[in-house]
C-alpha cells in the first residue's frame, strides 16, 4: 500500500515513488508496468453506453481517461441515433491523432424482446449486457457508466486481465464495503453475488471467455451461453429486480461465482463510500482510482465534493499544465466542501490524480 503523504501535495509532486511507496506499492507498479511492456502494441477498449441527456457527461469520461492512459485506446460508443453527430463533432476535435479511436454505434437489442430490454432500468441501461454478442471481434473490454471519471491511467485498470485465473471471466467492484448499509444485503428479492453484491458501473469483461462459457443457472440443470441465459433470467425474476441489468448480473455470479474476479472499491468509489462516513479503507490509503459518481451528484449540490471533480475536468483544457490548470484549483474547490461528510476525505479525491500527473509528467521528460 502506499503510504499515506505527510507533506502538502505541492510540495511532494516531484517526489521520487521510492520516497512515497512500501514495497507492497511497488510491487504491484512493477506487475502493471511488466503487462504492459510485454503487452506493447496491445490497444485497450472500452465501451459506453449513452442515452437522452448523457452526451456533455459522457465526453467528460472520455477526457478523463484520454489524460492520463499510455497504450492506444478504442472508444465503442453506443448512442441512440440523435447523438451520434454530436459525438463525432466533438471526438473529431480532440487532439490525439493516433492514441484515440472510436466506433458509434446505434442502440441495438434483440428484435424480439427490444421493447423490454430497453425499458428495463433507466433508458438504453442494459445495452451492456449484449456487448460480447456485438462487439464479436473485440477479445476484451472495459464497459464503464458514463458518469465514470479515471483518476489514473485506464491501463491499470486494463492489466488486470493479465491476473484473471483460468476461471474468471469479468471482475466488478463490490456494491458496498460496509453491509449494515448494504442495498443488496438488505432489501434484494433474488439471489446476489458475495456478501453485498456488485456494481456493474465498471466492468472488466474477457469477452471471448464470455461468449465460450456455460452457465449454471437456477432455471435448467442444462448450463446457458451468454446469449441464451439472458431473456430466460429476466423473464423468471422480472418482477423482482429493481436495478435492472445490474441485477442480473448478481443473479448470473451469484450462481457462477468462480468466474468473477473483485475490484478493490477505490476503482469504483461512490458516494455511499463516504456519504455516511468514509468505509472505503483502500481509497483512505492509496486514494481513489475510479470516481463513478451515480445519483445524478455530478449534476446538483447534494455532494459537492464529486461535482467539484466533474467541473474541474470537464473544464481542463488539453494542452494545459495540469498542476496549475486542473489540480490546485480543483484542491481549492475541494476545501470549500468539508462541511459534508464527503469532503472532510477529500484528499483521497486527488491523492491518485497528483501521482497520475506526477507519472505522466516523469513519462513525458523521458520522451
Amino acid at each position: 500500500r502506499c503510504k499515506n503523504l505527510s507533506v502538502s501535495f505541492w510540495n511532494s509532486y516531484w517526489m521520487l515513488p521510492s520516497d512515497v511507496c512500501g514495497m507492497n506499492c511497488f510491487w504491484e507498479a512493477a506487475f502493471r508496468y511488466d503487462y504492459m511492456k510485454t503487452h506493447p502494441s496491445e490497444k485497450m477498449h472500452l465501451a459506453v453506453v449513452a442515452c437522452g441527456e448523457r452526451l456533455e457527461e459522457t465526453v467528460t469520461m472520455l477526457r478523463s481517461a484520454i489524460i492520463f492512459s499510455i497504450k492506444p485506446l478504442h472508444f465503442h460508443i453506443f448512442a441512440e441515433d440523435q447523438l451520434h453527430e454530436n459525438f463525432k463533432d466533438i471526438l473529431d476535435q480532440f487532439p490525439y491523432e493516433g492514441k484515440v479511436n472510436y466506433t458509434l454505434y446505434p442502440i441495438t437489442f434483440p428484435s424480439e424482446s427490444a421493447t423490454e430490454w430497453k425499458k428495463l432500468f433507466k433508458p438504453c441501461a442494459s445495452q451492456r449486457l449484449f456487448l460480447p454478442l456485438i462487439l464479436k471481434n473485440v477479445d476484451s473490454l472495459l464497459y464503464v457508466d458514463t458518469d465514470i471519471l479515471f483518476l489514473r491511467p485506464v491501463d491499470d485498470i486494463w492489466s488486470f486481465l493479465g491476473k484473471f485465473n483460468s476461471t474468471q471471466i469479468a471482475a466488478m467492484a463490490p456494491e458496498h464495503e460496509e453491509p449494515r448499509i448494504g442495498w443488496y444485503n438488505r432489501f434484494a428479492r433474488h439471489p446476489y453475488y458475495g456478501v453485498t453484491g456488485i456494481n456493474s458501473g465498471v466492468m472488466l469483461m474477457n469477452m471471448t471467455r464470455i461468449r465460450r462459457k456455460y452457465f449454471k443457472n437456477d432455471m435448467t440443470p442444462v448450463r446457458l451461453q451468454w446469449g441464451e441465459i439472458l431473456m430466460p433470467l429476466l423473464k423468471k425474476y422480472k418482477l423482482n429486480i429493481t436495478w435492472g441489468d445490474q441485477d442480473l448480473l448478481n443473479i448470473m455470479f451469484f450462481h457462477n461465482p468462480e468466474s468473477l474476479y473483485v475490484f478493490p472499491c477505490q476503482w469504483n468509489y461512490r458516494p455511499d463510500h463516504c456519504i455516511y462516513g468514509s468505509n472505503c479503507k483502500a481509497a483512505e490509503e492509496e486514494g481513489i482510482f475510479i470516481l463513478h459518481g451515480n445519483r445524478g451528484v455530478y449534476h446538483d449540490d447534494k455532494q459537492p465534493t464529486f461535482r467539484a471533480v466533474y467541473e474541474a475536468i470537464k473544464n481542463y483544457s488539453f494542452g494545459d499544465d495540469l498542476v496549475h490548470s486542473l489540480l490546485q484549483p480543483l484542491e481549492q474547490e475541494l476545501q470549500k466542501t468539508m462541511h459534508t461528510y464527503c469532503g472532510r476525505v477529500y484528499k483521497v479525491f486527488i491523492k491518485q490524480l497528483t501521482k497520475s500527473i506526477r507519472d505522466l509528467y516523469a513519462r513525458r521528460s523521458k520522451g
